[in-house]
């Protein structure tokens, strides 16, 4: 399937070479379209905004051209319409919507709480879903306008795609007089733009994963032949659990009539601008846009300098990737590496780079106990002294005897029960054995061995998706503190948005040990399986092949064993159902995990 290339009215935009052709939204988050005029990206033609044709045309209205002197090819568009009445020969002008106000109902169901932007006939609302209890974001337009159709067909492609890496696109109704879209509300997610706002840049490890995500998202994209031509940093979220999400794919482009002849290029060189934001906290053109200062007039073209040649310390390979991703929009690489033209070359691109490991987590010394000096009740009161105790002579003599005879009791005792074992083996008196019984009865017996295992290391598993599963909360899983705990990424449903049969974390026991069973605590009833490298594995495997299964169970607190001893290094907790938090989304939290011989 081809890429689709939205079809504009007169009041398009053309993005022909520049991914900065996307204008920003509002601050909110899950506002998708909403913009401001004073931060549109360079490349984008004020006429876009203005109510003009790319190429300059200016827009006739019925008051400007006498309706006797309209050339007969010639119909003014519905956008041309004027509140006063048109003349005899024009065509019908369309009729106003109903003005929207908060506590206003669509679709019996949709209530309008607050307008997040109001631009260029249509608006975005945060409303709340009656019928299943939780927010969403609506952009509405009127039923006539020119650009209703496309965004109804953009919104349903967009939820055909069902990438849980965008912000979902939940309802597309057309109805008489109105016209709109209904998406996710993502209430823990920030605007890129808002992370790069103090100007400071993300660390490597973190601009690593959104590089990563937002290629890997959109090659997924152009595949099912959808575009977004208007990438920037107010598009692209994170989320509380690291996980980077897309808002308007396809529709916000449909909503501004943006096309693009080249369309996986435009996306690419837009996300070269990302990761270039990223590691500088800079925009690379001139024009200050989404609250990030531009360079310096002339760097642009060939002059446009590479990001670690725009701050100290940033890291080369991402550096040049950047480059290589900006190169069609005038960069030149600093290495002699080809240029990525596609998501898809961009994300090859970025497999190929060495792992970026996440920054150590800083360990903070406990202060060292130190007692409180003794400090006497009157100031200058000398400190009293503690006398030794003295026991007065037939006390004294008595305790003595009482403390000789519980000691030789103790020792007869003791030699009378060592006898009794010998000879016995084990054997009991009736009354003995019966209190043994009762007390296995309120408290099972612990497995054999039971010993615990020391874990040297845990790695995020994800074989079937992106290879990581937010490795910055990994430690967390067995730091002994149950009230911290590893989280996966964010799923439409339980069964990982049907996008893979599960997710884990791989242990690492240093050595081959004998494994006895496995206890996962976790928050929310989760399903997990429990699996072993072989024996004689020495290197972390890389996919699902190198373990096998040997136990399995659901529930917040387990104890996984195998029915026959099992030894091995390397011991997979792989979760296949996930829970559903109050949010309605559903993730694994996986809070502490041990080891038992």
């Amino acid at each position: 399937m081809g890429p689709v290339r939205t079809t504009t009215g007169e009041a398009g935009t053309t993005v022909s070479e520049r991914s900065t052709a996307a204008v920003s939204s509002a601050d909110d988050p899950n506002d998708a379209e909403g913009t401001t005029r004073d931060e549109r990206a360079p490349g984008t033609p004020a006429a876009a905004e203005a109510g003009t044709t790319a190429a300059g045309t200016d827009t006739k209205t019925a008051d400007d051209t006498p309706a006797d002197t309209t050339p007969p090819d010639e119909t003014p568009t519905d956008e041309t319409a004027t509140d006063e009445a048109p003349a005899e020969d024009a065509p019908k002008a369309v009729p106003a919507p109903p003005e929207l106000h908060s506590g206003h109902k669509l679709a019996g169901r949709y209530r309008l709480e607050e307008c997040l932007t109001k631009l260029d006939g249509f608006s975005s609302w945060r409303a709340v879903d009656e019928k299943l209890r939780r927010a969403v974001g609506i952009h509405v337009l009127p039923a006539g306008h020119d650009r209703a159709t496309p965004v109804l067909a953009a919104a349903r492609s967009s939820a055909l795609l069902g990438d849980p890496r965008f912000v979902q696109v939940l309802d597309a109704i057309a109805e008489d007089e109105l016209s709109y879209v209904v998406h996710e509300w993502l209430p823990d997610a920030v605007e890129l733009s808002t992370l790069l706002a103090g100007g400071q840049p993300l660390e490597a490890h973190e601009a690593y994963q959104l590089v990563q995500q937002v290629s890997q998202a959109m090659t997924a994209a152009h595949r099912e032949g959808l575009a977004h031509l208007c990438l920037s940093p107010s598009a692209v979220l994170r989320t509380s659990s690291g996980q980077y999400r897309i808002r308007g794919l396809a529709v916000q482009a449909a909503l501004r009539g943006i096309s693009a002849e080249r369309p996986q290029r435009t996306d690419t060189e837009a996300v070269g601008a990302l990761l270039y934001a990223s590691l500088t906290a800079r925009w690379p053109y001139e024009e200050d846009a989404y609250g990030l200062q531009g360079l310096p007039k002339g760097s642009k073209g060939s002059s446009l300098p590479a990001p670690d040649q725009v701050r100290a310390g940033v890291h080369r390979g991402l550096s040049e990737l950047a480059m290589r991703a900006l190169v069609n929009d005038g960069a030149t690489p600093t290495r002699l590496e080809p240029p990525c033209t596609t998501p898809e070359e961009l994300s090859a691109a970025v497999a190929k780079l060495p792992r970026i490991r996440p920054p150590e987590p800083a360990y903070t010394a406990p202060e060292a106990f130190r007692a409180a000096p003794y400090r006497p009740a009157h100031p200058g009161a000398p400190a009293p002294t503690v006398a030794t105790p003295t026991l007065p002579g037939r006390t004294g003599k008595a305790l003595k005897w009482s403390v000789s005879a519980l000691l030789i009791a103790a020792l007869a005792l003791g030699s009378w029960q060592l006898a009794d074992t010998l000879m016995n083996r084990g054997s009991q008196s009736d009354d003995n054995a019966g209190d043994q019984q009762r007390s296995s009865v309120r408290h099972p017996p612990a497995p054999a061995g039971g010993k615990p295992v020391t874990i040297s290391a845990v790695r995020d598993f994800d074989p079937l998706g992106n290879g990581e599963e937010t490795p910055s909360s990994v430690p967390k899983a067995y730091d002994g503190n149950a009230a911290t705990f590893w989280n996966s990424q964010w799923y439409t449903n339980s069964r990982f948005g049907n996008l893979k049969s599960g997710i884990g974390l791989i242990l690492d026991l240093g050595k081959a040990r004998q494994v006895g069973g496995v206890k996962v605590t976790l928050v929310g009833d989760t399903a997990v399986a429990a699996m072993a490298a072989p024996r004689a594995t020495t290197a972390m495997p890389g996919d699902l092949s190198g373990f096998a299964q040997f136990d399995t169970g659901k529930g917040n607190d387990l104890t996984l064993k195998p029915k026959k001893p099992v030894i091995t290094r390397y011991v997979l907790v792989w979760l296949t159902e996930l829970p559903m938090g109050t949010d309605g989304q559903f993730r694994g939290k996986i809070s502490e995990i041990s080891v038992t011989s």
